[in-house]
């Protein structure tokens, strides 16, 4: 028997997954076109130089190379990478797909070589000689503000990219004039590698005769890419068709546009010939986007009795080279959560953006939310452990009770919904919590480094209104009943491992009383997805879902009016239930919806003005944020002896609203939470004083392996969004939020008893060994 239990809420397994375990999905690099010419490109070892000559004579006579290109050849036919960020007063420099007369990072891309064969191609990038003039580094965003400092672009006059200040709610100076004490700490955001599985890949074809270009691109963003790619390589939107296959992984890393994707592109239309061009792991780390890199002084008014008067925020923004697509606005969305979820009434925030010799920062994995958490989280512990005050008391002291949201924060946004005691004590009861503080205690009678952290967060999420956004925040979407009475749902967001195809099958499935295996979704390919604004910011479900449910809605109230004229009764006196309409009280007739859709299609029996098929879009514009949350509590032992740190216990309880299927949900948040781990505990992009990459490899640059991720133990509360009808308000990005301060205070709660008050991120054992040293011998 079929389970009559609806598909929204079951925990269901992916669809798209039986062809990415066998293997046979479709990345980038397995594309195979006829004639297919293969890119690679020679890219700077210096930090910062000015390019006397570039010698390609020896490059070019190597059999199989097709051409060897410099900026020179291509920057006026591909024009500019763009920035969609609007900040006030932001100084720009000009970032052409190929360098022109200067390089100003490690990586950035020289010449390009095209060849019939991928290996010839990189070995005559080897023999392509450059003589470069090295030029005065700058790689610390501190001294990068510092008077003779070197300039990453002389020609902008400063290292100063913007600088704003926002003061927000009461009075910020009578707060700080009225505390009993003033907390001030430090904390340092490292810089990070999203490190993809799959790297960047593109390849392009150009249809001379029909002037059409097609690119397929690992990406999280076709639909941006092509309104934005017309103004680089003036190709109208209506001939450039964008494709992202299977991503192997985006975190940010491919919400971008890219220089090579316009190089591709402009090669395969240069040469007229399909291009394919495959990063490797090395340029991944060194020309693909960072992501955090901040510095934060930090000021908190507070009285004896705990209670925070306000918050002044100093904030130094590494940006790197020049600006990618949204590049100088991450740094400003940590200003906007920055009082977290807790009820403080003032707030001023001084923030600047500076230029350095390094890869572009941009959004990685939460993007400025995980930096906000971290820092708000960080000092409610500083706050509580300055005053002796329980941890858990200072938080929910500051907890806006439920009733009263919509909550209006002193950062300039309005909280939708939220019941933050409801899911901290979820946690709590989950983790066990005296018990787990009794065996904490015990553990260090014994002897041992035992500590517990907790955090409780707030983020951002369904990006989101398109007044706040650079290039538009509404959704598009289209459901199509089929004559056959199968349904094709079609969306312009862009799933690469969130499981939209699963779950927005599973809504239609329910709406239209189908079932689930009937319902196919389509996505990634602007030729099908006509519109859309694609995936990040943890916006698929919250804002893509609701213009399909939009859909689903329009096709039901046709459907009503063609079932009334078939019933020969009004449109009232329809019903549809289950998938199929009935007229109660007029006919026994049960019209199937698959039935309907046949008489729509076929059309000899329309009502008059009705017109064929049962197919509808939608565009969807929200009208505000959604602000999932939740509660994080980690345990952790420090060993003596080596400074490593072990996760004995993590408990994550988040509400992300009505959950479409709850096992995408617990998916999401463990791969948020490994992706924490990695940042607080191993990962860190290290520049040498000579803008040498040191972490280019995964041999320098350590992720997590299977055996420091430990078993977690999750749950949930659903407090739904009044933002949209689902309820939803996203999880993409939840555990990346709320794990990197509860492990952090985890660790640092077990080192408090040596007299460490805080180290920076990520707590490395060397570092950690080093903390337990240096109090050791005092």
């Amino acid at each position: 028997m079929p389970d009559p239990t609806p598909f929204v809420g079951r925990a269901m397994k992916r669809v798209e997954d039986p062809r990415l375990i066998k293997g046979i999905g479709t990345y980038t690099d397995d594309l195979r076109l006829p004639g297919l010419l293969h890119a690679a490109i020679l890219r700077s070892p210096y930090a910062h130089a000015r390019i006397r000559r570039i010698d390609a004579s020896a490059a070019k006579a190597i059999p199989g190379v097709v051409a060897v290109l410099t900026g020179a050849d291509v920057n006026d036919a591909c024009g500019a990478v763009p920035c969609a960020a609007a900040i006030p007063d932001l100084k720009a420099p000009r970032h052409t797909v190929l360098a022109a007369d200067r390089v100003y990072f490690v990586g950035h891309a020289v010449a390009v070589v095209v060849a019939s064969d991928p290996y010839v191609a990189r070995d005559a990038v080897e023999a392509i000689d450059v003589d470069y003039d090295p030029l005065p580094v700058v790689v610390n965003p501190e001294e990068a503000l510092t008077p003779g400092s070197p300039l990453t672009h002389p020609d902008l006059g400063t290292n100063v990219a913007f600088s704003q200040t926002v003061a927000g709610g009461g009075d910020i100076e009578a707060a700080f004039r009225s505390a009993d004490r003033i907390v001030r700490h430090r904390l340092y955001h490292q810089r990070l590698t999203p490190m993809p599985i799959e790297p960047r890949a593109v390849v392009a074809s150009y249809h001379r005769g029909e002037q059409a270009l097609t690119i397929w691109t690992s990406t999280q963003i076709p639909h941006l890419i092509r309104t934005l790619l017309p103004g680089m390589l003036n190709v109208p939107e209506p001939r450039l068709r964008i494709v992202a296959p299977e991503v192997g992984g985006g975190f940010g890393a491919k919400l971008n546009v890219y220089a090579e994707e316009a190089l591709v592109a402009h090669l395969a239309m240069r040469l007229n010939a399909p291009v394919k061009w495959i990063e490797s792991r090395r340029e991944n780390a060194a020309s693909t986007i960072h992501g955090r890199d901040q510095i934060g002084d930090y000021e908190v008014a507070v009285r004896n009795d705990g209670t925070i008067l306000g918050i002044k925020s100093r904030t130094i923004a590494d940006l790197g080279a020049y600006n990618q697509l949204l590049t100088p606005m991450v740094p400003t969305l940590t200003g906007l959560v920055l009082t977290g979820c807790y009820k403080i009434p003032a707030v001023k925030i001084d923030l600047t953006a500076v230029y350095t010799h390094k890869m572009s920062t941009d959004a990685y994995r939460g993007a400025g939310r995980p930096e906000a958490t971290y820092l708000i989280e960080r000092l409610m512990d500083v706050v509580a452990n300055e005053l002796k005050i329980d941890r858990l008391a200072i938080r929910t002291k500051h907890f806006p009770a439920p009733s009263e949201f919509p909550f209006a924060t002193a950062c300039g946004l309005t909280y939708d919904s939220g019941n933050y005691f409801g899911s901290l004590e979820k946690a709590k009861e989950l983790a066990g919590w005296d018990a787990l503080v009794a065996a904490r205690d015990a553990a260090r009678t014994a002897g041992k480094l035992a500590g517990i952290g907790v955090s409780t967060y707030v983020e951002i999420c369904a990006m989101g209104p398109s007044k706040a956004m650079p290039a538009g925040g509404w959704e598009w979407g289209c459901v199509r009943v089929e004559i056959s009475g199968k349904v094709t749902v079609i969306t312009g967001v862009t799933p690469h491992g969130q499981g939209q195809e699963t779950s927005f099958a599973q809504i239609v499935a329910d709406r239209l009383g189908v079932p689930i295996e009937d319902v196919v979704v389509l996505k990634g390919d602007t030729n099908i997805a006509h519109y859309g604004r694609d995936t990040y910011g943890s916006r698929g479900t919250a804002v893509g879902g609701t213009a399909i449910v939009m859909c689903v809605d329009k096709i039901v109230a046709k459907a009503k009016k063609l079932a009334a004229h078939l019933f020969e009764t009004l449109d009232d006196h329809v019903v549809f239930e289950g998938g199929v309409f009935t007229a109660p009280g007029v006919s026994t007739r049960r019209i199937p919806i698959g039935e309907l859709a046949a008489e729509a299609y076929i059309a000899k029996n329309l009502p008059p003005g009705l017109e064929p098929g049962l197919e509808a879009s939608s565009f969807y514009e929200p009208e505000n944020f959604t602000f999932p949350f939740g509660a994080h509590v980690c345990a952790v032992e420090v060993d003596r002896d080596t400074g490593r740190v072990a996760i004995t216990k993590y408990v994550a309880v988040d509400d992300c609203g009505t959950q479409i299927n709850p096992l995408l949900v617990e998916g999401q948040v463990q791969g948020g939470i490994a992706q924490s781990i990695g940042q607080a505990l191993f990962e860190q992009t290290i520049y040498d004083e000579n803008g040498q990459l040191l972490t280019g490899e995964f041999m320098d640059y350590p992720i997590p392996r299977a055996v420091d991720i430990p078993e977690y133990i999750l749950g949930s509360t659903v407090t739904p969004s009044p933002v949209n009808p689902l309820g939803v308000k996203g999880v993409g990005e939840a555990g990346t939020i709320g794990a990197t301060p509860a492990i952090a205070n985890a660790v640092l709660d077990a080192l408090q008893l040596l007299g460490v008050v805080h180290l920076d991120l990520p707590l490395t054992p060397e570092r950690v060994w080093r903390a337990i040293n240096a109090k050791a011998t005092v």
